[in-house]
This record gives structure tokens, C-alpha cells and sequence, in this order.
């Protein structure tokens, strides 16, 4: 089949897993021959990171009025000189701004990533400006069918790991940067520091473990703000300032993963959660709530637990058998590394089939 010419939009300035998801999409399908370039605000931090790596990104404001309707017509302008087959944008705002100039262009394709857990209002951005919608999980695709969508009309495309990043990230002591002796059993947590993603549970629920095992301690990678200050307040209230870490945000993220014993995240939602696959790519057991679509990035019983998110003995008792199991953690790991490795749903290749797959199906639908 023909290569296609395919504009990614996006609205948001932060960078994070959204974000994260777009920039391995834009990359996956280059490496595959296609044209890929960005809509996105001047401003934003995922602006940089493509344009770092060569893509071209088309900038435009997208708040207000004057800034829409300026930017329906810029865009309406990229998207018939640039003859692109699919436009795919990835929120509301750009949804309806990018959409809207999709429309006027003429654009064969119009596809909404879905990235959220939170409920759908409107399907205006699903189902009336976009022809057709791509969900990170069964769990969001279930719930955008429940509201309206057609089944035909939304396709799952799991977030990618790219194993190689993993391997080939450099060596670290995370034990040694930290002070801590070669023996110590490390609990790690990637997130953003935010109240939903669950580290005051987290953090209580390893209280009284702390107390069981000394050389046990906790690792928490991440920024934001007053997340991480109201996590020091915590921690202190505690007394377990020498027992629990406050990392930060980190960019050697692949090179932190492998020192890790257990990686837990008690997530209130979540609409994938790349970060479990990351984890078991690793070889990491793995702890999770039972929400959203963190089931289906792991194996349940094989490559780690879920945990209902409010039920705190049940936290602390997984976290216990595999801090009390070397021989289960390493099972685990072994089983979570084999999973998220198969070409099955969070690989590079799964990825980029499931999205060609996608796009190519629509459009011949769509053109007859």
C-alpha cells in the first residue's frame, strides 16, 4: 500500500504520557515510510521534542476566538497544500480546531485519539467532527461503544515500549547514588505527582512494612507541584524520611526500572498505564490498582497483582509476598518481561500494525 501523509495535532503545552503516546506513534509510523508532521502551540514542550528528532511541526495558537478562527484557516491551508490522507488529533480543543479544518480541506481521514478514563460528554469531538476514533485500552473503547460509538468506528492501539531503549539505557547504581547498602530492597513508583495517582496510599499502605523489614524503601520518581512538597509533609509526618525517596522528575527512566525489587502504582484511573508496561518490559513484578485499563497491562496473577485502590490490607498484602519471595519476584518479572516484549499489544511493531491497520481500513471504507 501507499505510504500516507499523516498530520498529528495536539493541544496541550505539558509533556507527559499523552504526549509520550503521540511522539512514539509520529515515530514508529516514520521509521514505516510514511509522512508525519505536527500541529501543535508554539509553546508547547512537545513542539521541542519533535522538532529535535526532525519532524516538522506546523505551530498555531489554539485559545480563544480570534486564535480559532485564525487557526481553522492555517491549518485548513497545511492540510490541502500538504494533500495529507489522515488527520489525527488527540483532544478536545485540537479535535475541534484541526477537525473543523479537516472538514474545509477536505482531508479523507479524520481520526480522535481518545486518551483519557474519565467519562465522554459530548461525542461532538467522536463522532460528528472525526470519522473514526482509536481508545489506548479495551477499557476506553468499551466505554466509548457504551456511549454511542460504533464498534466498527473505534480501534484499540496500546501505547508503545520499545524494548530496545530498556536494554541499551545506561548502567546504574541506583543503590549506591542513594546511600543505600547492596542488599536493600528496592519499591519503585514513576508518576507524576499528582493526588490520583495514588502515592499517600501507596506510602501508607508500606508504612507498616517498613516497620517489618528494615531494609526495605521507596522510591518515588516523578515531578510536580505542590505534589511533591505535600509528599515531603507526608513523609516527614511519618517519620519515614530515611525510608522513602523523593526523586523527582528524571529523564533516566529506562535506567532506574531494572534496579527496582517491585514497581507499584496505586492509580485512582487510568486509561492504559504505560508505565506497568515499562516496568514488566523490565522484568519488574508489578503491583496495580484494579481501574480503568490497568488490567490489560498485565498478566494478573502471572506477572504481578491488582489491588482494589482503597482496600490498604490488601496493598500491603501483595507487597509482602513478593518482599518476602525473591524466587515469586523473579517468576514475575520473568513472566511481565516475556508479555510486554511479544508483539502482541506494546511493542513498536504492535503498534505501528495496529495503527496502519487502522488508518488503511478506514480510509477504504470511506472512499468506497
Amino acid at each position: 500500500m501507499k505510504p500516507l501523509r499523516i498530520l498529528h495535532s495536539e493541544a496541550a503545552t505539558s509533556f507527559g504520557g499523552q504526549e509520550n503516546y503521540i511522539l512514539h506513534a509520529m515515530r514508529i509510523l516514520r521509521e514505516r515510510g510514511h509522512q508525519v508532521e505536527a500541529a501543535c502551540q508554539p509553546h508547547a514542550q512537545l513542539t521541542e521534542r519533535l522538532r529535535d528528532e526532525g519532524f516538522v511541526v506546523h505551530t498555531l495558537l489554539m485559545d480563544g476566538t480570534a486564535n480559532y478562527l485564525r487557526g481553522v484557516r492555517h491549518l485548513r491551508r497545511v492540510l490541502r497544500q500538504g494533500r495529507f490522507d489522515v488527520l489525527n488529533s488527540h483532544s478536545r480543543r485540537d479535535t475541534m480546531l484541526a477537525g473543523v479544518a479537516a472538514r474545509l480541506a477536505g482531508t479523507p481521514l479524520i481520526v480522535r485519539t481518545r486518551h483519557l478514563a474519565k467519562k465522554v460528554g459530548s461525542l461532538m469531538s467522536y463522532t460528528i467532527v472525526p470519522k473514526r476514533v482509536i481508545a489506548p485500552s479495551a477499557y476506553v473503547r468499551d466505554h466509548l461503544i457504551e456511549r454511542g460509538v460504533k464498534p466498527g468506528q473505534v480501534q484499540v492501539v496500546y501505547p508503545s515500549v520499545d524494548p530496545a531503549r530498556i536494554d541499551r539505557a545506561p548502567v546504574l547504581d541506583l543503590r549506591a547514588q542513594l546511600g543505600l547498602a547492596s542488599d536493600t530492597l528496592l519499591v519503585g513508583c514513576v508518576a507524576v505527582l499528582r493526588r490520583d495517582k495514588g502515592h499517600h496510599e501507596l506510602i501508607v499502605a508500606m508504612q507498616t512494612l517498613f516497620a517489618r523489614y528494615p531494609k526495605l524503601h521507596l522510591v518515588l520518581v516523578g515531578g510536580g507541584s505542590p505534589g511533591y512538597e505535600q509528599l515531603q509533609a507526608l513523609i516527614a509526618s511519618l517519620g519515614l524520611q530515611s525510608r522513602v525517596h523523593l526523586l523527582g522528575a528524571r529523564t533516566d527512566v529506562p535506567s532506574i526500572l531494572p534496579n527496582l525489587d517491585v514497581f507499584a502504582l496505586a492509580t485512582h484511573m487510568e486509561a492504559s498505564g504505560t508505565v506497568f508496561a515499562e516496568a514488566g518490559c523490565a522484568g519488574i513484578p508489578v503491583v496495580g490498582s484494579r481501574v480503568g485499563g490497568v488490567p490489560e497491562m498485565m498478566q494478573e496473577g502471572r506477572s504481578g497483582f491488582l489491588v482494589d485502590l482503597h482496600d490498604q490490607q490488601a496493598w500491603g498484602e501483595a507487597l509482602e509476598q513478593l518482599i518476602q519471595n525473591p524466587r515469586l519476584r523473579q517468576e514475575m518479572g520473568a513472566a511481565g518481561r516475556l508479555f510486554c516484549r511479544s508483539d502482541e499489544r506494546f511493542t513498536p511493531v504492535a503498534m505501528g500494525d495496529r495503527l496502519e491497520g487502522a488508518y488503511y481500513r478506514w480510509l477504504k471504507e470511506l472512499q468506497g
